[in-house]
Order: structure tokens, then C-alpha cells, then sequence
């Protein structure tokens, strides 16, 4: 089934989609291929996502910035903040979009759903709108700890009248049996079944860690590994600072320093000869959680041995913020996006650790999950889905049960089952 064009006649017929799927089913993919299409034919496209990191991912902003909410988690806030009204190049701005694309739709709750449609309306947007996501992976982060509440629980969302894609081959991985599980384990599924399947990837971990890559829950876990088994290594340390360009004077550091943490940035790359490092980003010779060796690093380059033998040269890659700015074009005013500033690192960061949260998108072969640091609904799915070889699959044995670590949200359960 060629589900671009399926996306693509859907859009064009003005109707708004919903594409959806599991992990590994290709989402972000098929995102770039419409954002793409929709550009070749010289359509203005809106990329967005409510956190940093998902923007980042599709080359976008954040949805906060984009529709000018600032801080408000709903619309009583949004009043009381005084950014109820729609300022005028806001207004400006949406108009002038043909496709708005909200990436990790799970992300968004039904509050800020509401505030994205208030500014669709306030601007009188003619466009179509593209949400892209499962509803079984992270939820929206709330503050205070108080109920979750999903973008589909919004009287918004029922107005929008999306037209669902759902993807359902999983790429990243063909043994068969890991996909069944991975699929009990989405919707919270653990059987005695599972629960066996689960145990065999409890394993004696091996003596020389440096060949896996530990997922934790938290950052300072990630960090003090990384660091603990760098320092394992005998070579030279060589620090590889980020060179930022500021293409406006307008980008201020503290925007240049968040965007970097979100685009998976280092801002210093410690690296020895010898260190495992994973690939960060999608090339034409590597894969976002491909794993290699540094086997030379010069001012310029580093190369990287892959598991193929193969090496990659590798030179620093920019990764730019963009922003939307009114320009004159052939004496006309246009919306042009325009880069506020670049920053240029080599697409690898350390093997031996990365967050749950910083792995979105990874295919990562040589996996061990610290169970004991998973604390959300659906953590454990994504997790799990991380991998692309089960084989090389290792679970610290939880202080839990499995299926008090696949917990799914019941809302979002019953309404992945009904679409």
C-alpha cells in the first residue's frame, strides 16, 4: 500500500490526517516525504511538535513558539496572561501556511489542543492539518503531577474530523515473535506468556559493558555512565567543541543552548580513540542509533568504524533553528522561514548510555534497559521498541512485576482500540 500518496490525496482533498502506528512503523519517514512533497510544489509548510526535542527531530518549532502562546497550559491562562488576542503577524503568519504538522501528537493534551484551534480560527486558517503520532507512547508531561488528559479527549479534536493512516509494518526489526511482543506489551498486555518472553532477556551482563548501549529512565544515570566508562578507556581525551553561527541578532545564547539539548547537541563531544559512539542522525551511510568505533580523530574529521567494518569520515553537520519572517520577495510580501542560527557537531554522541527520552527515533542493536528507572505509562514500550536486534536485547531484572512496568493510560487504550 502506498501510503504517501494515500496521505497525500487526503490533504490535497482538504480533509485533516491522522497518521499513526506503533514504534518502528516508519512515521517519521512518511512525515519528512509529505513535508517534502508539499515543499516541491511550493506550499508553506508549519512543522511542529510541543516539546523541543520533537520539533528538532522534524526540523521545526515548537508549538508554544510558532502560535505564540507563551507559558499557558490552557486558555484561562492564555487570558490572564494577556495572549488571548492573536497579534497581528501571528495572524499573518498561520494564514499564509497550506499544511500545519504537529509531530508526537501523544505529547499534546487536550488544553493545548484547544489553544492551537483558537489560533487556527483567530487567523481564519484555510489550510490542512497533519498530527502524527501513538497514543500508546509518551503522554503530555503535566505540571504538578496532576491527570493526563490527551489531545483526542478535546471537543477540538472531534471537530477537526481526521481521517486516520495507519501504518503497521515494523521496520526496525523482522523477528516476528519480539514484534508480537512488543505489541502486548503497547497495550499493556502481560499474560504468563509475556511474562516468560519478557524474562529471557534477563541475562548475566557481560563483563566488558562497553558493547551495549544502557537506555535509563534519567538524565544524571545516562551521564554518570558515559563518564565512568570513558574513563575506562586509555587514549588521548580530545573534547570536540560546537561552532555556533548566529545568522540573526535576534538569537539569543540561552535559545542556542535549549536548542541543543533538544537536537541532541553535545555542546563539548568528549571522544577517545577506541570509544563507542552512536550515529545521531539519518544519512545515506548510516542510521539515527547506528553504532560504530572512533578509530582516528583529526581537527577536521572523525572516522568511525561501523559494526560492517566499514569507516565513515565523518565532518561536523549543521543543525540550524529556523523561524518564519515576513519578507519582501519581487517587490511582494511573503512568510519566508529563515535560519536564526546554525550549529555545526559531528552527528554522534557516546555509546554506552542515552535516555529513553533522548533515544526517540533510535534503532539501537546492542540494548540494556534499567528497568528500575522507568516511571511513565507506555516508558517500557518505547523502550523496548528501541530495538532492532532482540538477540542482542539485555533487561535488568525490574524490582517489579511486567506488568507493573507495561502500564498503559486506560484512555488512551480504549481510544487507539476504537480508531
Amino acid at each position: 500500500m502506498n501510503y504517501l500518496n494515500i496521505a497525500i490525496d487526503k490533504l490535497k482533498d482538504k480533509k485533516n490526517v491522522f497518521l499513526t502506528g506503533g514504534a518502528g512503523v516508519g512515521k517519521t519517514t512518511l512525515t519528512r516525504e509529505l513535508i517534502e512533497h508539499f515543499k516541491n510544489e511550493a506550499k508553506k509548510v508549519a512543522k511542529l511538535a510541543s516539546t523541543g526535542m520533537a520539533a528538532t527531530l522534524i526540523g521545526g518549532q515548537t508549538l508554544h513558539s510558532f502560535l505564540d502562546l507563551g507559558i499557558a497550559s490552557d486558555a484561562q491562562e492564555l487570558e490572564k496572561n494577556g495572549k488571548h488576542e492573536i497579534k497581528k503577524k501571528i495572524k499573518k503568519l498561520i494564514a499564509s501556511m497550506n499544511l500545519i504538522v504537529i509531530d508526537e501528537i501523544s505529547m499534546v493534551s487536550d488544553t493545548l489542543f484547544e489553544m492551537i484551534t483558537l489560533r487556527l480560527k483567530q487567523a481564519d486558517f484555510k489550510g490542512v492539518l497533519l498530527v502524527v503520532g501513538d497514543f500508546l507512547q509518551l503522554p503530555p508531561v503535566v505540571r504538578g503531577g496532576g491527570e493526563v488528559h490527551f489531545a483526542f479527549e478535546s471537543e477540538a479534536w472531534l471537530a477537526c474530523e481526521f481521517e486516520k493512516v495507519e501504518l503497521t509494518h515494523i521496520y526496525r526489526t523482522d523477528d516476528i515473535r519480539f514484534i508480537e511482543l512488543l505489541h502486548h506489551v503497547r497495550f499493556g498486555f502481560v499474560d504468563e506468556s509475556v511474562h516468560n518472553h519478557l524474562n529471557e532477556y534477563i541475562k548475566p551482563l557481560p563483563s566488558d559493558l562497553s558493547q551495549f548501549t544502557f537506555l535509563f529512565g534519567k538524565n544524571l544515570s545516562a551521564s554518570r555512565h558515559n563518564k565512568t566508562q570513558l574513563a575506562f578507556i586509555d587514549n588521548e581525551l580530545v573534547v570536540k567543541e560546537a561552532q555556533i553561527i548566529k545568522h540573526l541578532a535576534s538569537a539569543n545564547d540561552t535559545e542556542v543552548e535549549r536548542f541543543m539539548n533538544d537536537a541532541r547537541i553535545e555542546k563539548e563531544l568528549e571522544l577517545k580513540v577506541g570509544s563507542p559512539v552512536l550515529f545521531t542522525r539519518n544519512s545515506w551511510n548510516y542510521f539515527n542509533g547506528e553504532r560504530g568505533l572512533v578509530v582516528n580523530i583529526e581537527t577536521a574529521y572523525v572516522y568511525v568504524q561501523k559494526s560492517d567494518g566499514k569507516v565513515v569520515k565523518l565532518e561536523t553537520v549543521a543543525q540550524s533553528k529556523a523561524m518564519w519572517k515576513e519578507k519582501t520577495v519581487d517587490g511582494k510580501k511573503e512568510m519566508i522561514e529563515e535560519n536564526l542560527f546554525s550549529v555545526y557537531q559531528f552527528p554522534i554522541k557516546l555509546a554506552f548510555a542515552i535516555t529513553i527520552h533522548k533515544s526517540q527515533g533510535m534503532s539501537i542493536e546492542d540494548l540494556i534497559i534499567e528497568t528500575n528507572e522507568i516511571f511513565a505509562p507506555s516508558q517500557f514500550y518505547v523502550a523496548l521498541s528501541r530495538s532492532s536486534n532482540p538477540a542482542r536485547l539485555n533487561l535488568i531484572a525490574p524490582s517489579k512485576q511486567w506488568y507493573d512496568l507495561a502500564f498503559v493510560n486506560e484512555r488512551a487504550m480504549g481510544f487507539v482500540k476504537e480508531i
